[in-house]
């Protein structure tokens, strides 16, 4: 599976969620775009420890996130409809102004920080 990448504009930041008996954690973080004709917002899932990482967001930065897409199938029983759910879950992020500047990241993981810096090295100006 491939990750993809997604910039936008933070429009919400809701509070970590705890679910189930291990405690799972999750905390949905809502991109806004302006695509013109229409606003677009899309909600990006931190999972985990991740979660904490949502504390360096402000509701207005301009982000570009590292996402990767999982889906699940759901059913009741047997007899009951089968229900498909998507979600992006989102793996690191960085404030586009601070990519533009080579400014510190907001990243979760190192790899995609060091893949945004290295960009900045092969410039042809």
């Amino acid at each position: 599976m491939s990750n993809a990448t997604l910039r936008g504009i933070v429009h919400l930041i809701e509070d970590t969620k705890t679910f189930g008996q291990k405690g799972f954690r999750k905390r949905t973080v809502v991109l806004e775009q302006n695509l013109g004709r229409f606003t677009n917002y899309i909600p990006l899932d931190f999972i985990g420890d991740a979660c904490d990482s949502a504390d360096a967001l402000s509701v207005g930065d301009d982000i570009t996130v590292n996402y990767r897409l999982s889906g699940r199938k759901w059913q009741r029983d047997p007899q009951s409809e089968v229900k498909y759910f998507l979600s992006a879950e989102a793996l690191s992020f960085r404030r586009s102004a601070e990519a533009a500047t080579g400014g510190s990241s907001g990243s979760l993981n190192d790899e995609f920080s060091q893949a945004s810096s290295d960009d900045t090295e092969d410039a042809p100006f």
